[in-house]
């Protein structure tokens, strides 16, 4: 019997395991440690929020781990609220400057 299938399906999404583009399947993945191998993207964004100004830290590995863990480095150094999604951590307010120092520090690149 012939059969397309080339792997199982991933629990988290429901995809095809090598079509699965979820944070269960990078999730286990390191984050990568060399400095320079994460570019943030800095921006802000005001559509859809009332008016009020939110600072977008975005191309972030999908590690829900890693999200987490920056986010709340973010938010205290900050002293601020804010969320974290698949691969961007939103933060309340025009924080760029202070964002882009911190970031740098942990050797990131940032642009924007």
């Amino acid at each position: 019997m012939y059969s397309t299938a080339t792997g199982g399906v991933c629990p988290r999404c429901g995809w095809p395991q090598r079509d699965c583009k979820c944070s269960a399947r990078t999730g286990d993945a390191s984050v990568p440690t060399r400095p320079g191998a994460i570019v943030a993207k800095l921006r802000m964004e005001k559509k859809g929020r009332g008016g009020k100004m939110v600072t977008v830290v975005d191309n972030l590995p999908n590690n829900a781990d890693f999200l987490k863990e920056l986010s709340q480095e973010l938010k205290r150094a900050c002293g601020t609220g804010g969320a974290a999604g698949d691969g961007f951590v939103e933060l309340q307010g025009d924080l760029r400057e202070r964002v882009r120092e911190l970031l740098a520090k942990r050797g990131y690149i940032v642009k924007g």
